[in-house]
Formats: structure tokens, sequence, C-alpha cells
């Protein structure tokens, strides 16, 4: 995962202003995401597209060959798919955009909430599919992030492990933290990230190791995968040229004394901060 970068009291205030409160911290599954909009090109409104076919949940979750072998947009785009993450699928006459899947790589971090705190610690597996535009040689990653799981709090080694402290939810709508989690609460999460890659960079490895370079999958970011596998690199730990523009997680947790059960947690176009897990207000 990426290294932390926590939001100052005086931070998460800017964003409240601005609009876009409750944008995470770099910790875990959700390193900060850029605020800039989502780049119109074919293909952000394709994958947009297939967001709204069926859904945040869904999609986290789906085989995206699958979703997009029987997808039909308005306008269709030919696609072919392929679920080998070594090997990419031959051009054929009138196809628009192709995939590649790679994955699942098993990962695990903190995860850090509205207040700058880690809350949790994350396991999860890692899905990449990369999408390419045929006629312009465009390029975009989907990241998604399955079959996870939480536990509070975050690590003990972590030094932004808060036990006892802000609920992941508890400063959505205040710079003052309004609740607190539990140590010991577990639940479930999935979710995905959106990353256009720019112009100029272009894609040099299909190595089916999540870090291309060290031909290695233990300890798979974001940014191990990106920047092993495109040129020049561009993620950098989301401080690049090619930083996640749209994400979505949601987290949910049984009775375990509760208040709130539910959180989710993504940028403003997916419908930003809702919901909390929390075990009592302050």
């Amino acid at each position: 995962m990426t290294n932390l970068k926590k939001l100052s009291v005086l931070a998460i205030t800017a964003l409240l202003i601005t609009g876009i409160s409750g944008i995470t911290a770099a910790a875990g599954a959700k390193p900060a995401p850029s605020t800039a909009s989502l780049p119109s090109t074919s293909l952000t409104v394709l994958v947009t597209s297939l967001i709204n076919s069926v859904g945040d949940d869904t999609f986290s979750t789906i085989d995206l060959t699958t979703l997009l072998a029987t997808y039909t947009s308005p306008t269709p785009t030919p696609l072919h798919t392929l679920s080998s993450a070594a090997a990419i699928q031959p051009a054929s006459s009138g196809s628009g955009t192709s995939t590649q899947h790679y994955g699942p790589y098993a990962s695990g971090s903190p995860d850090s909430g509205t207040c700058g705190n880690d809350w949790a610690t994350d396991t999860y597996d890692r899905h990449f599919t990369i999408f390419q535009n045929r006629d312009d040689g465009s390029l975009l990653v989907v990241e998604q992030f399955k079959d996870g799981g939480f536990v509070t709090p975050a690590p003990a080694s972590d030094p932004a492990q808060t036990p006892n402290g802000p609920s992941p939810g508890a400063c959505q709508t205040s710079p003052i933290p309004q609740g607190t989690v539990n140590d010991g609460v577990t639940g479930s999460f999935h979710g995905y990230y959106v990353i256009p890659i720019p112009t100029g960079v272009s894609q040099t490895s299909n190595s089916p190791y999540c870090d291309a370079a060290a031909m290695s999958n233990a300890n798979c970011t974001t940014t191990a995968f990106i920047d092993s596998h495109f040129t020049p690199a561009c993620y950098i730990g989301g401080s690049g040229t090619c930083p996640v523009t749209t994400f979505f997680f949601h987290y949910a947790a049984g009775d375990q004394q509760l208040i709130a059960h539910e959180w989710q947690n993504a940028s403003p176009d997916r419908g930003g901060n809702k919901g909390d897990i929390r075990s009592a207000n302050i």
C-alpha cells in the first residue's frame, strides 16, 4: 500500500469549505484521491456507463470480463476481454476497446477515516483491469478491491493507530470528531478506483506479477502495479500524473452494539461519504 499521508485539521476544514468534505487521507486502500474531475474521454465515458449500468456495489465485485461481454451502450463499442494476466487479446476488425485482467493479489493495510486517523486493519484482494482504446491508444485502469474484511483498530505498529478512537465517518460534516468506534469491531468491504492514464504514458509490461520490476506479488500496492507496468511512472504514491479520480468503498458490520453499521467512502461523483461504523456519539 501507499505511504501514510495525513490530513491536518486545517486541511479537513478547507475540504469542508470547498464542498468535498470527508475525502480520506492516504492510508490503506484509499490514497488521497485527486480532486480533479474525471476527464471526459471515450474510456472514462465507457467505464462510467458500465458503473451506472450495474451500480457501484456490483461494479466493485463483478467479473469485468463478463460485464463487458454483456454490456450494450447507447453507441456500442466492440470489446474484447481476457482473463489471463500475461496475454493480450489479439485485435480483430472492428474492435475499438480491449482489456487485460491482472490479479487477484492478496493485500492488507491500515485504513484511514475522515478525521485523518487510521481506524481499522484491512485485508482484501486487488484486481486490475487495463482498458485500451485501439483507435487512439488511450489507456485507463480500474482497480477493484474484492473480498475485503476489516477489524478495529489499525495495526499496533501503525503510528496513526487510534484505539477506541474516531469512527471512520466521524469528521464527514465537522473537523471535530462526532463519534468513536470500539476495538474488536469486524466487518466486510469492497470498492474500486478509476485511474485514467495520461497521454505520453505507455504500457510497457504484461507481467502477471503485481510488481513487474521485482517479479513479485509481495506487498502489492497500486503504486507497485501502475509504476511497474507503465512508463514513465505516473502513479507515484497517488501524487503523480495518473492519480485516482473516481473511487467508491462500502463498509458493513453486523450488530456488535454499533449505533451505525455501514459507511460509504466515495468521491463526490459517486455520492460522497455517507453513514458510519460507530459505537458511540461524542
